[in-house]
């Protein structure tokens, strides 16, 4: 049905392991997949709204004029409807597109410093205004987090990530909870712990004439958009990292530490950014077993997904334990 729609409307389909995206000359429509992975679930078409209307909330905090809202799919004799509301089957939100050139995925090669450190000051700007989010900084709260993803992974120790690698980020990444466990609380109470976006990614950063806009947060789950501040920023660190602009990741780093003075990250952007690194490597796993995903993507997600792998190997090395 989605592929007809598209047709229909004339435009380009692209999917990730959660969405089908409608893209059209001025506007782009996000469909939930009927998925269930139990961080998520997109599994009922009220929930599939209720996550749709989440979604435009959480975002306009950071790309207000972006998100236009929440629309119906209904089907009509047969076929689906955009924005009609006769025989409601889906919901898809609903946006003003945004220019390819003007993601920081796509100009990466040219963005400058200057750039990059004005995108640090809307990040470090926005976890200093954000609610204070403290229960969700306790040290068993981001194991629940990592083991979940280690016990995710295990199906793909010799697909996509080695057993060496495997076991060795697990081992270093429950030994940081044992050595720091005080250090999670002392940025608990210092405030650190904040209502994030989750997801600060090149490809969710645009560069637009209103100012830098960064859009696509998770609204699904909240202990996955809640946290360290540090960890929330360091997912576009990481990617900075993966695509070759580690100059652009210092620029980055330096500018937002500049403005939130924070004592302990040395420490622990190693620690988040092999997170990050390592769920990104799980997320682009899941799309091998995704049925609805051609083969030659599935390749891309395979080749994309060790390289993460490896990557979160290099900063579980960059932990220091003395």
């Amino acid at each position: 049905m989605v592929e007809e729609l598209c047709r229909e409307l004339g435009g380009k389909l692209l999917q990730t392991h959660t969405s089908w995206v409608i893209v059209l000359e001025e506007v782009v429509y996000k469909i939930k997949k009927p998925v269930n992975f139990g961080f998520l679930d997109y599994s009922t078409l009220e929930k599939r709204r209720e996550n749709c209307e989440r979604e435009v909330i959480l975002n306009r905090r950071l790309c207000p004029r972006v998100y236009i809202g929440v629309v119906p799919i209904s089907e009509v004799k047969g076929r689906w409807v955009i924005e009609d509301d006769s025989n409601v089957v889906e919901w898809a939100v609903k946006m003003r597109r945004i220019p390819e050139e003007s993601l920081l995925a796509s100009r990466l090669e040219k963005t400058t410093e200057r750039e990059i450190k004005e995108v640090a000051k809307v990040v470090a700007e926005f976890h200093l205004s954000s609610e204070r989010r403290g229960e969700f900084g306790r040290p068993e709260v981001m194991k629940f987090n990592t083991d979940e993803s280690f016990e995710q992974t295990r199906k793909y120790v010799g697909i996509t990530v080695s057993r060496e690698d495997y076991e060795f980020i697990r081992d270093r990444t429950n030994r940081f909870y044992e050595v720091y466990r005080d250090l999670f609380y002392k940025r608990i109470r210092e405030g650190r712990i904040r209502e994030g976006h989750g997801d600060i990614r090149l490809e969710h950063v645009a560069f637009l004439k209103e100012g830098v806009c960064i859009f696509d947060c998770i609204e699904f789950n909240e202990r996955f958009r809640c946290g360290d501040v540090l960890n929330d920023m360091c997912f576009l660190s990481m990617e900075l990292d993966l695509f070759g602009r580690e100059d652009l990741r210092r620029a980055y780093e330096e500018e937002y530490l500049r403005i939130t003075e924070d004592p302990e990250a040395d420490l622990f952007l190693p620690f988040f950014k092999c997170y990050r690194a390592y769920v990104r490597g799980k997320v682009s796993s899941f799309l091998l077993d995704d049925p609805h995903l051609p083969e030659d993507e599935k390749k891309k997600a395979l080749e994309r997904a060790r390289k993460l792998f490896s990557l979160a190997r290099r900063y579980a090395e960059e932990m220091s334990f003395t």
